[in-house]
């Protein structure tokens, strides 16, 4: 009797699926890599050949130089050794994916990193029945339960309205949480300019040529500091507290983030205005998932893995968590 999904085969440096001849997400260069989306732990270098959608092909691309890419569009199945292979969205940034794949009467979704919550940066994740189930659980525990994206931007406009003198300076990672922070805060009527570090400039250019607007966006870097009092600046994190910043007029760090719902993360980062926005699916939108989708098996890629999986076995539902090698949390 043959095992379910054995015809996919978990490695530290990724997931290979046999009957294709192809990785998911690989660590090192691969002949035939399927990558879910751009972030670095997921999309590397150096492959041969790579299958992904349009946006993550653009971003790689953007980081890496040009790439032996198929373009994948969502809905579009490909015949991969007998494998049917589709890109469903993830919700997690521009481009992202769960790769669908289906053979031999099994279908099984390897979903990356994902989110349900809305976006207006992205295409929002669609639910997939399947026998087995990849997921992360990189806020797998109960306490990380993420508030509504509106109430923290909220906080940011109130801190930029009370401090007229100040500037509010947003640490976002440069792929996918800069341009989302900026494009809620266009939909919350704010249509300043807003000014940005030079190391998110690029992706931030993608994400507009790519039909994401971003509203007017100028160098933060050689203004003059009165022009940025009352203003908001993004930023890397790395770039919060360090030579760059102490140009600025007197800011109030501020981080995009879920760890910012950790409060010894937000004291350690010297974070003043700590922003609880995730890219990330919390422990609610995890559980709803599985509930929704109904897997037979649930395979823990990364994060809190042990509550998750408690949570599986509590519902009759086989888990396993998987010894990969490279994924990270600090995208979020």
């Amino acid at each position: 009797m043959t095992k379910l999904g054995d015809w996919i085969t978990p490695h530290p440096q990724g997931i290979y699926v046999a009957p294709a001849d192809a990785w998911i997400d690989p660590s090192v260069p691969s002949p035939r890599a399927l990558v879910t989306h751009g972030h670095a732990d997921h999309a590397r270098g150096g492959h041969e050949a790579v299958w992904a959608t349009p946006e993550t092909l653009a971003i790689m691309e953007a980081r890496y130089g040009p790439q032996a890419g198929h373009a994948v569009a969502y809905g579009e199945p490909r015949d991969m050794g007998g494998v049917e292979v589709e890109f469903v969205p993830a919700g997690h940034v521009l481009g992202s994916a769960q790769i669908v794949l289906r053979h031999r009467g099994e279908t099984i979704v390897v979903s990356g990193d994902d989110k349900r919550r809305p976006d207006p940066t992205r295409a929002r994740f669609e639910p997939v029945k399947c026998d087995i189930f990849v997921t992360e659980a990189t806020f797998g525990l109960p306490v990380f339960r993420h508030p509504e994206t509106h109430d923290e931007i909220d906080k940011l406009l109130a801190a930029l309205r009370a401090n007229p003198d100040r500037c509010v300076l947003v640490g976002a990672y440069a792929l996918g949480k800069a341009q989302r922070v900026i494009r809620e805060l266009r939909d919350m009527g704010f249509d300043d300019p807003i000014y940005v570090h030079g190391a998110l400039q690029r992706l931030s250019d993608l994400y507009v040529e790519l039909g994401v607007d971003l509203g007017e966006l100028r160098p933060a870097t050689g203004v003059a500091k009165a022009e940025l009092q009352g203003r908001i600046v993004m930023c890397p994190p790395g770039a919060l507290n360090d030579r760059w910043s102490r140009r600025l007029p007197d800011p109030i760090t501020a981080m995009a983030s879920g760890w910012m719902r950790v409060r010894q993360r937000a004291r350690q980062k010297l974070v003043e205005l700590p922003l609880i926005l995730s890219d990330h699916a919390d422990w609610d939108e995890l559980t709803e998932t599985l509930i929704e989708i109904a897997p037979k098996e649930v395979w823990v890629t990364h994060g809190r893995e042990e509550a998750l999986i408690h949570w599986c076995e509590t519902h009759q539902i086989k888990a396993r968590a998987l010894a990969l090698v490279g994924y990270e949390d600090e995208d979020d």
